[in-house]
């Protein structure tokens, strides 16, 4: 049968794109990736240690595992938190396989030189640069809770089946999290 409309998979919400998927349109693929590669990349630039091959990596690794396993996406289940939950579990599993200590974890410091312009631009690089550093120094889960709300704009409620744990426990790890940013950044309290 002759189809004379296509599918314009830009009006399609995720979980269509997912069956889709799992029927091997490859169009579908593409719409998906378009929609969540810049903040799936982000994501594991910001959890792995913001090394961008290694993120690339990951990011490339997640989507494979897209189209090989479409199956595993439960439609019941808001498409972005499960996304989210994959990457998290990766994240997980690189933590385990390799710890910070080692020496192939990139430091975190900031090698960009600061713009000899105004006062208020080196004072803003260089809180920017704590801030990263405060972020990067926070544990694993910490670390994960604040960047998956505060910087990817997940709900608590999100996070908490992402990290499959109660709301209690990501509004505790938030908490602790901000303290202990606040505590590194106190230099910059007037």
């Amino acid at each position: 049968m002759w189809t004379f409309f296509k599918t314009d998979y830009r009006d399609l919400p995720d979980a269509a794109l997912m069956q889709a998927i799992a029927r091997r349109q490859e169009r579908a693929f593409a719409e998906l990736y378009d929609r969540y590669n810049r903040p799936i990349h982000r994501y594991f630039f910001r959890m792995l240690g913001r090394d961008a091959a290694r993120a690339d990596d990951f990011t490339q690794e997640l989507f494979l595992k897209i189209i090989e396993k479409p199956h595993l996406y439960d439609p019941a289940r808001p498409f972005r938190t499960w996304l989210y939950a994959l990457a998290a579990n990766m994240c997980k599993n690189e933590y385990r396989r390799k710890k910070p200590a080692d020496s192939d974890w990139p430091e975190t410091t900031d090698t960009k030189a600061p713009d000899q312009g105004l006062p208020e631009q080196l004072d803003r690089d260089l809180f920017e640069t704590s801030l990263r550093l405060a972020i990067d120094a926070l544990s694993d889960t910490h670390r994960q809770c604040f960047v998956l709300r505060y910087q990817e704009e997940l709900s608590v409620a999100e996070i908490a089946v992402i990290l499959q744990c109660p709301e209690g426990t990501v509004k505790s790890r938030l908490h602790y999290a901000l303290q202990k940013i606040s505590e590194r950044l106190t230099v910059f309290k007037d």
